[in-house]
């Protein structure tokens, strides 16, 4: 049966293609010009062509007609970016790469405005995207406009307009016990209140041995008219229950073959469960000069994590170490800016931002005994080494960034922000006093900010060629994972690393041809890096590190063309270089330099290429097919990883308000290495295997 299973939606898609060519259709005609507007950049509602800096919106249209409903089927075909799904935040994360960095914390996640995950890491695994208007990503440095600042990439994720007429009843059902449902709808007018809900539910199963997530999401969107302006306030809650995936250890060159295929090696019962809960206010109002925005915002998150990672390639007891922990997370954001846009020439955004985090984490590590093959799990495990963590951080800055038309082909835009961060961290019985006292304290004040032009070269009509470059220099503190395993012996003071720098340069044009029907977007950059926070083992424990220098450079390129009868072409293809320049560790105790070397994970070559026929009713179908290039997965460059190629398609029916449709990953069913664990030791997380999802939906 395997070997027709991935044949199955090619046949259908073939059919697909068949029978909508026999269907009679009108005549066709030439896509209607329609523009990319982007907010992340600037705040401000402006064309993606305008901004000095490359940004790519992937809209509701685009993730339904290609079946994307998460993170990484959303972004397969952003150019530069790679998000396969897993790694240590469970099956129901990802760590996505930019400008060849694959880090968890390298970049930022924006819902909204507001920072998804807080003063600390990236959400991904609470992130939903079922009730999406549209989807921007920019690759680069965050703007000056944002505290918690990234240097490779912001991915922002823009929710429907509360109180928009008709909804969205969704089911599916797929591979390995998986399913789900949505509704989304408008709810009726009160107290002068636009107002939305949105529900939904998915479990996902896979082939891995106790490994699968459910996650369950309610959102209640508001929006009134108030006081010659709008207040709208949002409240979310997430509930996640995974049974985590063991990563494979790797042995010299190669993933083990001692530790079969899907085995798991974790403790009986181990989960990664969290519930997150989200308010979010905010009060837009128009002035003589432009307008004011301010948003306050508030998170918790509740986790309990019990997990463990083999430390040992044989069935000699004890073979493997884990932890557990509680870990409370509080976030509390709020900026407030103006928008100077009364002039047609000069626009001015300036404001401020705070943002406060809080987290405790209590558990304790303990070893364990597993068999290579993980079939006897042990049910109970004894109390270990008992562990506190307290971290307490205050970001703070001032902004302003300016825009420029000193022609109507050039404009030029500044940037600058002055940040302070202040973080207390302290460890075990004695953490308020090591908070207290200097050893657990870091204090920073540095400027950070940019500068940009973009050169309308040449226009006609609706199309043009735009030239852009930039410069930037970011400024972001250092990343901290509650694992309870993480030496706190670890570089910096009190545990906390040095903050990470960087200064990039990126230049590159955009085309629009063919009345809009053709866009091409070529980008190429450097980045130099001090600081770059990495995971390494340290005493045979998991740690975090100041990695010294590293360069990231490299070319990208993306076109899309829409053609008349409903058929869009897209495809990207990037190339990375991304190295250390000096950067001096030990493995095994002996010193070793690492100048040259390229960062692990980090493959040269990323391509993807697909098609989409997408009319408002009948058949419609779509295949993607992406590469990955080879990639070294240790930091010595020892172990090379092969490339490979993956192929996703879907095919389905549309009849009024009425859909059905069949989709397929991963059909190549590659299992190949694609994300390095940073809680176990060499270890690596698969590429998800091959899996059909079967979806109905009904709008009103």
């Amino acid at each position: 049966m395997g070997t027709y299973a991935w044949k199955c939606p090619l046949v259908l898609l073939s059919c697909a293609v068949s029978a909508a060519a026999q269907t009679p259709t009108p005549a066709p005609t030439p896509p209607a010009y329609a523009e990319s507007v982007q907010v992340t950049a600037t705040r401000l509602p402006e064309g993606v062509d305008e901004v000095p800096v490359s940004i790519q919106v992937i809209d509701e249209a685009e993730l339904r007609d290609r079946g994307a409903t998460d993170l990484e089927s959303a972004l397969a075909l952003a150019a530069g970016v790679d998000a396969t799904g897993g790694g240590d935040g469970g099956p129901a994360g990802s760590v996505p790469e930019f400008y060849g960095l694959r880090e968890f914390d390298a970049f930022l996640l924006v819902v909204d405005g507001v920072p998804w995950g807080g003063a600390f890491n990236p959400a991904l695994s609470t992130l939903d995207l079922r009730d999406v208007d549209h989807i921007e990503v920019q690759r680069g440095p965050a703007p000056v406009l944002y505290g918690a600042t990234s240097f490779v990439g912001v991915i922002q994720v823009v929710r429907r307009q509360p109180g928009q007429k008709g909804g969205h009843l969704a089911a599916s059902g797929g591979s390995y016990g998986s399913g789900g449902g949505v509704l989304s709808t408008h709810v009726p007018r009160w107290l002068g209140f636009d107002s939305s809900l949105s529900a939904a539910f998915e479990r996902s199963g896979f082939p891995d041995d106790r490994t699968s997530f459910k996650k369950g999401h309610l959102l209640w969107r508001n929006r009134r008219a108030l006081w010659n302006g709008a207040f709208r306030f949002d409240l979310d809650a997430t509930l996640l229950r995974q049974q985590p995936a063991s990563p494979t250890p790797r042995t010299g060159p190669i993933l083990s073959a001692l530790v079969p295929l899907d085995s798991n090696q974790n403790p009986r019962g181990a989960h990664l469960d969290e519930d997150r809960y989200f308010v979010n206010t905010a009060y837009d109002r128009a002035v003589s000069f432009g307008s004011w925005h301010t948003t306050l915002a508030y998170t918790h998150s509740g986790q309990q994590q019990l997990r463990g990672f083999l430390s040992d390639l044989s069935n000699d007891p004890p073979n493997a170490a884990g932890f557990r922990a509680a870990i409370d997370e509080n976030d509390l954001y709020f900026d407030t800016h103006l928008a100077i846009t009364h002039s047609a020439s000069v626009k001015v955004v300036a404001g401020l931002d705070y943002l406060y985090g809080k987290a405790e984490a209590e558990g304790d590590t303990f070893e364990y005994a597993v068999d290579l093959a993980g079939t006897n799990p042990p049910a109970s495990i004894p109390v270990g080494e008992l562990r506190r963590i307290e971290d307490k951080r205050n970001f703070a800055g001032l902004y302003s960034s300016l825009e420029w038309h000193a022609t109507q082909a050039l404009r030029l835009e500044a940037g600058v922000r002055l940040n302070r961060t202040e973080e207390e961290r302290g460890e075990g019985e004695e953490a308020a006093a090591e908070a207290a006292g200097e050893e657990g304290k870091r204090d920073e004040f540095r400027p950070s900010g940019g500068l940009g032009l973009t050169w309308t070269a040449w226009r006609r009509d609706h199309d043009l060629l735009d030239l852009f470059g930039s410069w930037k220099s970011a400024f972001k503190p250092a990343a901290i994972d509650f694992n309870l395993a993480e030496d706190p012996g670890a570089e910096g003071e009190g545990g906390i690393l040095k903050p990470e720098t960087s200064n990039s340069f990126e230049a590159g044009l955009k085309a629009e041809l063919l009345d809009r029907a053709l866009r091409l977007e070529l980008l190429g950059f450097s980045m130099d890096l001090e600081n770059l926070v990495v995971a390494q083992a340290v005493g045979g424990l998991p740690a975090l590190a100041n990695a010294g220098n590293s360069r990231l450079k490299g070319a990208e390129l993306s076109a899309v063309y829409r053609t008349a009868g409903h058929l869009t072409t897209r495809a990207a293809y990037s190339y990375h270089d991304a190295r250390f320049r000096d950067y001096l560790t030990e493995f095994d105790g002996v010193p070793t330099q690492l100048a040259g070397k390229r960062i692990e994970m980090s493959p040269h070559h990323l391509a993807a290429v697909a098609l989409s026929w997408s009319p408002p009713g009948g058949v419609f179908a779509s295949a993607e097919l992406r590469h990955v290039g080879s990639r070294y997965l240790n930091k010595r460059n020892t172990a090379l990883a092969d490339a490979y190629a993956t192929l996703a398609a879907l095919v389905g029916y549309r009849r009024g308000r009425f859909e059905v449709s069949l989709r397929g990953r991963n059909l190549t069913d590659r299992r190949d290495p694609v994300a390095e664990s940073e809680l176990g030791d060499a270890q690596y997380y698969r590429l998800f295997p091959r899996r059909f999802d079967l979806a109905a939906s009904m709008h009103f």
